[in-house]
């Protein structure tokens, strides 16, 4: 029978992992992938290295969580646009500014999330995210397409095209550091209801 840890031992691992992560998106937030060193993120827990080994095997998989743990909150975000009121397009534009403004009021952070060059693993966990992304925007245009009110047309592919187009829009702003979120997102929000076939803002 496989060794289980007993409770309080499983407890008081998982509540250290957790201080290394929430660390690590502080300094994350501040420095970029570039600060994030095992022994930066220690120090920024206030705890040894050999600490942070004990929650997590090695650099890349410290990475891949901490990636997860950010991209996931943004995620959450975003799906919840699906529960608003009014019609596919504009859900999915509603989706498009909350991922945009969240990403301009933190904008080191985005753009280490969006395009910092990074570990390995951390490149495997975007590509899993940009399909969960892919997939928010996917339901709300099949149901659009499927109800008339957008023409034809491949929801998995329109949206995907999106999430590629949306990240590499805010990409320069981002690096900037300086961009206007009003003028930004209502460029960001007219394309997103022009590319599905709906009207766009200044059209409704």
């Amino acid at each position: 029978m496989p060794y289980r840890r007993p409770p309080a031992v499983q407890a008081r691992l998982d509540a250290r992992r957790d201080h290394v992560l929430e660390a690590a998106v502080r300094l994350l937030s501040r420095e970029g992938y570039g600060g994030c060193s095992v022994a930066a993120i220690a120090a920024e827990a206030g705890i040894s290295t050999g600490s942070v080994y004990q929650s997590f095997a090695g650099k890349s998989e410290l990475a891949a969580a901490l990636f997860r743990t950010l991209v996931a909150r943004e995620l959450e975000a975003v799906a919840a646009c699906a529960d608003l009121p009014g019609t596919a397009a504009h859900r999915v534009a509603a989706a498009v500014e909350i991922f945009a403004s969240r990403a301009l009021q933190a904008p080191r952070r985005a753009f280490a999330l969006l395009a910092e060059p990074a570990d390995p693993a951390v490149d495997t966990e975007r590509l899993v995210f940009r399909r969960a992304f892919r997939d928010v925007y996917a339901a709300q245009i099949a149901a659009g397409v499927a109800s008339g009110e957008l023409p034809p047309q491949s929801p998995e592919l329109t949206a995907a095209a999106l999430v590629g187009a949306i990240a590499e829009a805010l990409v320069g702003p981002l690096a900037d550091g300086d961009a206007d979120p009003g003028e930004v997102i209502p460029g960001l929000i007219t394309f997103t209801l022009r590319a599905l076939g709906g009207h766009d803002a200044a059209d409704a």
